[in-house]
């Protein structure tokens, strides 16, 4: 490394821990970097633009069942603070964006957030600092929409530095895809590798000093657009082959095999398998959307991204075949799915976390309560839920008692609270989703 880049201001205040962080949106991704950061000993700043997150958080409470008040009160007490004022980005040197990248209605990529996120930081913009976005997006979102925003509501006519550009009255943009697996006990976050990519080298270099100080690796690409598609493609990879496994699990039903049993046998492989699990849909915030984002990014080129849009269709059907897989367990009990009482176990995309994001649960729930059930729902991380993005249930918690009331159990996320051989025992009839009972034997018990 040049002599010129070791001596840069920002590296040396990175490494001092004076440098001033700021992080934009507290959600899932956001609050844990922001914590990261506080505990390396800098001085961070929060900024979303719900007041409520904010009272919380400056008042030692959290929203997020597994970030403890207590872990927050402690991070007040050395300096972290959350605000809903944009005008404080003036004070950062640094700021990582985590905001979120839905779908729009028309399954293409919404770019509200950042849009918006943009235009709230340019007027508050100074040379010199650095702004790096973390939120999954398609490849040239940095370059296409972040950094044209920001140049045109720059109040001082600032630009995104670019090699041979005088860094003087520029500011430094890059990215770098967040890698959350809400529920991972396994893997502690400062070893998961930071892939980072920029427009120039300088940029790079800084954003690389300033995540080398919580990541132990770093992983430099050439571009934003490489680090933007290599995000698409470790969560794409994931939602070809689990639709694989739907499709698979779809097909031993008709010849009466056990798609989890030959799962665990093909697991003992010790080479060349990674073992995928079926499930009622896909949910989170990254596997359900990435493969529309790519798809939508690759028309631009005249391309047509068949494999990826095959795997999507497979994943999306899947709650319809949860329920015609429902109703088809009932007809056996002599029951129609129209006024029958169902009672869905687990809200959460996948156990023992408190995310709703594209849940298939709640897919599942509103396809039931169409086809004319009576649907309940059971899930120890929600005692409500209302209305959101994609859904609008405004149901409570139903507590598991006199489970014999229901015409139907349907074990939608298989969260380790559930005792599942009470359920069974208990249950006139269970739909099991998740294989959750795959260890007991019962004529109630239908495995789909």
């Amino acid at each position: 490394m040049s002599t010129m880049l070791e001596a840069h201001p920002l590296q040396t205040s990175i490494r001092q821990r004076t440098a001033r962080l700021g992080v934009i949106g507290l959600g899932y991704v956001g609050l844990p970097l922001a914590m990261m950061y506080t505990r390396a000993g800098f001085q961070v700043t929060g900024f979303d633009v719900d007041p409520g997150k904010v009272a919380t958080l400056n008042s030692g409470g959290s929203y997020i069942k597994r970030i403890l008040p207590e872990e927050i009160e402690q991070l007040r007490e050395i300096g972290f603070k959350a605000t809903t004022d944009y005008a404080d980005i003036s004070q950062m040197d640094a700021l990582m964006i985590c905001v979120p990248t839905p779908l729009n209605e028309h399954q293409g990529p919404d770019m509200t957030y950042i849009e918006d996120t943009a235009r709230a930081m340019g007027p508050h913009l100074r040379a010199g600092q650095l702004i790096i976005l973390e939120s999954t997006t398609y490849p040239g979102t940095t370059e296409e929409v972040l950094i044209p925003l920001l140049e045109q509501t720059s109040a001082a006519d600032l630009r995104a530095f670019r090699d041979g550009r005088d860094e003087a009255c520029c500011f430094h943009v890059a990215y770098s895809p967040e890698r959350e697996d809400p529920g991972n006990t396994t893997v502690e976050r400062a070893d998961i590798p930071k892939v980072i990519g920029a427009p120039a080298e300088l940029t790079r270099t800084l954003a690389g000093e300033l995540y080398r100080s919580i990541f132990k690796t770093i992983v430099p690409v050439s571009s934003a657009a490489a680090a933007e598609m290599t995000k698409l493609l470790e969560n794409i990879y994931r939602c070809v082959n689990i639709a694989l496994v739907n499709e698979l699990k779809l097909l031993c039903q008709r010849m009466d095999l056990d798609i989890w049993e030959i799962i665990h046998a093909a697991r003992t492989k010790p080479f060349g398998f990674q073992a995928f699990y079926p499930g009622p849909g896909l949910g989170g915030h990254c596997i359900p959307i990435d493969p529309f984002y790519l798809s939508w990014k690759a028309k631009e080129v005249d391309f047509s991204t068949r494999f990826i849009d095959l795997a999507g269709e497979i994943n999306t059907s899947m709650p319809y075949h949860v329920v015609e897989s429902v109703i088809a367990a009932l007809n056996d009990h002599g029951k129609a799915l129209k006024g029958s009482r169902i009672l869905v176990l687990g809200l959460s995309y996948k156990k023992d976390i408190d995310d709703l994001r594209e849940s298939p649960s709640l897919a599942l729930i509103e396809l039931l309560r169409k086809r004319g059930a009576d649907v309940y729902y059971n899930d120890p991380f929600f005692p409500e839920v209302g209305h959101g993005r994609h859904y609008d249930l405004n149901m409570t918690c139903t507590p598991l008692e006199n489970l014999d009331r229901y015409d139907c159990i349907l074990i939608a996320t298989d969260h380790s609270d559930y005792d599942y051989a009470r359920i069974v025992r208990e249950a006139k009839l269970v739909v099991d989703t998740r294989n959750a009972t795959g260890g007991l034997t019962a004529s109630n018990v239908v495995r789909c």
